[in-house]
């Protein structure tokens, strides 16, 4: 939706906001207030009524219209103005937040499939949405298949194979080996099969832009349907709240707002309230860095006689090097590989396990540039052990065709100088 903001870059409009928001009028607030009612004063019968109507209805547009406000776990303000400025950071029509990333990719899920339908994804995906895939999911009679998505003729032959699809998912780039899905190529293969079908049956492509984040990639932009992320990582970016969001068309924006009221999985004011004013204000700022900083360390790490491969979209030696220049760009258009960094450590099995954990060990006793962390995202750079921390969800035995390799380790690159973290992962390599 236009508005008389849209001549500025979106850097400045995530960090002014709106000014004049249906959601709340804070132009003489610099600050954006905190909503801190879990409960609204109603002036009568007629207006709780009318609240009610409005709430989750289709005719409604809540980016236009000042809505009623009743009950916190329905709409509030300050979590209305951190969806608006997600909207605008991603590019997408309407935005609902829920309280962390894994209800959020729930919530869009159990809005667009029911029993009897199949859900395909790239089969490197993050260790609990695997889980809520294998664990979960099947309970409610939903078949999940886990393919390899970067070949757009293989999708087309999947859709053929299974009718039943009705959604495809995927992460790009990939939680942890950093592989990249073509976003064009699947919209296209996707919106092809779907003008075959009747427009009930319609398949809605899904993705996780967690890891570039909207600053470095908004998949929208390249035709599909639905983004969800988790605002726990680079957009809050201090690794102090937790929080998730589904962008996409105004048609699910309704069905989406029931799923957070009925399952509860709401983001709370006071936790929206740090994205908002700290997070999504400062993403491009620290991104930019990060970026910097990330290139320079993967250089360093590619040229180390104990790494085997690194796995880092703005290196050429990346296998999909061209589709990231392509589709991995920022607000301006620029080039942004990301601040994720996947390398392999040399050996084989168990030895490569044991010289990562030797690695990992190091650096969580000797350095104080890095920290051995689960998550990313944060100002501080993190180092974990996908195949025994964040993916351990994932049979051993099935992690390697995944992409989860025994001595594979993944940076999170943060805000320290480049040559301490550098000089530190130099130290815990060469001693491990």
């Amino acid at each position: 939706m236009s508005d008389k903001h849209d001549r500025y870059r979106k850097q400045t409009r995530l960090i002014q906001g709106k000014l004049r928001s249906p959601h709340w009028n804070y132009q003489d607030h610099i600050v954006p207030p905190i909503g801190a009612s879990v409960a609204y004063r109603l002036e009568s019968a007629a207006r709780g009524a009318e609240g009610f109507r409005q709430f989750a209805n289709p005719d409604f547009n809540r980016e236009l219209q000042p809505p009623i406000y009743i009950y916190d776990r329905l709409d509030e303000p300050t979590r209305g103005m951190l969806e608006e400025n997600l909207n605008v950071a991603e590019g997408g029509e309407a935005c609902v937040t829920f309280a962390t990333g894994m209800a959020a990719i729930a919530a869009v899920l159990g809005v667009l499939l029911k029993s009897g339908d199949i859900l395909l994804s790239h089969r490197t995906i993050y260790g609990c949405t695997y889980s809520l895939f294998t664990n979960w999911l099947p309970r409610l009679g939903i078949k999940v298949l886990l393919e390899d998505l970067t070949d757009a003729d293989r999708l087309r032959a999947l859709l053929d194979r299974n009718p039943e699809i009705m959604v495809v998912y995927g992460e790009t780039p990939c939680n942890p080996s950093l592989d990249l899905l073509d976003l064009a190529a699947m919209a296209r293969v996707v919106g092809e099969y779907n003008g075959q079908r009747a427009s009930r049956r319609r398949v809605f492509t899904v993705v996780d832009n967690t890891f570039a984040t909207p600053f470095c990639q908004r998949p929208l932009e390249h035709g599909i349907d639905l983004v969800v992320q988790s605002l726990t990582k680079n957009i809050g970016g201090f690794g102090t709240d937790l929080g998730g969001a589904v962008i996409g068309p105004r048609l699910l924006e309704p069905d989406l707002l029931l799923y957070r009221k009925d399952f509860g999985g709401v983001l709370a004011p006071r936790v929206a309230w740090p994205h908002l004013v700290y997070g999504l204000p400062t993403l491009a700022l620290r991104t930019r860095q990060q970026i910097a900083t990330a290139l320079r360390v993967a250089q360093f790490l590619a040229q180390h006689p104990k790494v085997e491969r690194v796995s880092y979209p703005g290196l050429p030696s990346h296998p999909q090097h061209e589709l990231a220049r392509h589709q991995m760009r920022d607000f301006d258009g620029k080039f942004a590989p990301g601040i994720m960094i996947y390398l392999v450590l040399r050996g084989d099995g168990e030895a490569a396990r044991q010289l990562g954990a030797r690695v990992i060990d190091h650096v969580a006793e000797n350095a104080l540039s890095v920290t051995l962390a689960v998550s990313l995202g944060q100002i501080r750079t993190l180092i974990e052990h996908p195949a025994s921390m964040t993916h351990a969800a994932v049979p051993t035995a099935i992690q390697e065709q995944l992409h989860i390799d025994p001595g594979g380790i993944r940076l999170s690159v943060g805000l320290e100088h480049p040559d301490d973290i550098i000089a530190d992962l130099s130290a815990a390599l060469d001693a491990a």
